[in-house]
């Protein structure tokens, strides 16, 4: 039996350059930064100052009152996210409720609610801590959410595979869609770990930017540059409609582009550190190669996971090197990062809107900060201005700690 076509047919971000696929498009090929201080808490005190909020979003705009209160800031965006995509797309499905599904993305949950209740019990005991903690801090609480406004009934997923998160969601609705088991998905990814305690972890992790870049948070987020000294974290969601070609034909959806090929690892090597060989992204990026039926020198653009982290932007320069080769120097390269920090399990789906941007639209978004060639990444990263190019074919790679690794082909219809 041939296999299903699974496509997007609608698809819409909460980032930290706006409310919108549109917004946040425009500013990220003007080549904005949507980091600044910090001001969800007061940061003074902490090694890392600065992140990516989005200070364009309020939950008021599409929640009511009650699921605002009761309810985390992941749970805020990624509601938001998935009411802003069915209803910009007019997206409905008439049919069998259990061919439809959610599936769900996120790195690290619902922390705000954790953060909070675990003040109210320290300062006025058990009785301080809401009925409603033990149902808010579970993350599939939000996809569960979507799936009863839409009736969808289908098999529902929620991945918590750290940065890989998004990405592996992507992959899940499109496996779902082959097999022929569904006929839709709402994918969502969401994450808002700006918190005192989240925030703290990584500084001391050494994980993110730190040190002179808290007073210029706008040159903070420098993949692939020799004076990157870690990741921007941020906050947001992007949620995509994906479906059978064959069904979205027959509701007159016009395909935006299709999800040609899929990949996935484990480095099985440490919890923060990928492995030094690079050898398990090597492999992932190739499954998805041969998953999508194409030749490597066919890839047009690469949107790479590029954190500004030291050893990432090094390993996967040198992996992007053993899978094209002598071609790896002709690929336009770039990292949405450098713009809107990391999104955690939200920028593998955030990360494959902007890449069907790409393709819509010919132009090839900047890495903005790259201003000290690093020796060790060699290749074409897009720096600082965008390109206009004809884009048919994007691979966009995702790795996240404990070495979990996807990567995905999207292709022009």
């Amino acid at each position: 039996m041939q296999k299903q076509a699974a496509v997007i047919t609608g698809m819409e971000v909460i980032t930290p350059l706006g409310v919108g696929v549109e917004n946040s498009w425009n500013a990220l090929i003007q080549g904005k930064s949507g980091i600044r201080r910090i001001t969800l808490f007061d940061p003074s005190n902490y090694r890392c100052q600065i992140a990516g909020e989005c200070k364009d979003f309020s939950p008021e705009q599409f929640l009511d009152k009650k699921s605002v209160s009761r309810f985390d800031r992941m749970f805020h965006l990624f509601i938001s996210s998935a009411i802003l995509t069915i209803e910009k797309w007019k997206f409905s499905y008439g049919k069998d409720p259990y061919r439809l599904s959610v599936i769900g993305a996120s790195a690290i949950g619902s922390p705000s609610t954790f953060e909070r209740n675990c003040k109210g019990l320290n300062s006025g005991g058990p009785r301080k801590v809401s009925p409603l903690c033990v149902v808010a801090i579970a993350a599939n609480t939000a996809a569960s959410e979507v799936a009863r406004r839409i009736n969808a009934r289908g098999p529902q997923y929620f991945l918590q595979e750290a940065c890989a998160a998004g990405t592996k969601a992507i992959a899940t609705a499109t496996l779902l869609i082959r097999q022929d088991i569904i006929d839709a998905a709402i994918v969502i990814g969401a994450d808002a770990g700006i918190t005192p305690t989240l925030i703290a972890s990584l500084g001391n992790l050494g994980a993110v930017a730190t040190g002179k870049w808290n007073e210029c948070p706008e040159k903070a987020s420098r993949p692939f540059d020799a004076k990157r000294n870690g990741f921007v974290p941020s906050e947001g969601a992007g949620c995509m409609i994906i479906e059978s070609l064959e069904h979205a034909e027959k509701r007159g959806a016009v395909p935006l582009a299709q999800i040609a090929g899929i990949g996935a690892t484990c480095d099985a090597y440490h919890p923060t550190a990928p492995e030094p060989s690079g050898e398990s992204i090597v492999r992932c990026m190739e499954l998805a190669i041969k998953d999508a039926g194409i030749s490597p020198d066919e890839v047009d653009y690469i949107n790479a996971h590029g954190t500004s982290t030291p050893l990432n932007d090094m390993i996967e320069t040198k992996a992007i090197k053993q899978v094209f080769g002598t071609h790896a120097y002709n690929i336009p390269i770039s990292s949405n990062k450098s713009m809107i920090g990391h999104m955690w399990g939200a920028a593998g789906v955030v990360e494959a809107i902007f890449s069907i941007k790409s393709i819509l639209e010919g132009i090839i978004p900047p890495t903005i900060n790259l201003e000290h060639p690093d020796p060790e990444c060699d290749l074409d990263y897009v720096p600082n201005r965008a390109r206009n190019s004809k884009v048919n074919i994007v691979l966009s790679n995702s790795f996240g700690f404990g070495g979990i690794n996807a990567s995905i082909i999207l292709k022009r219809m």
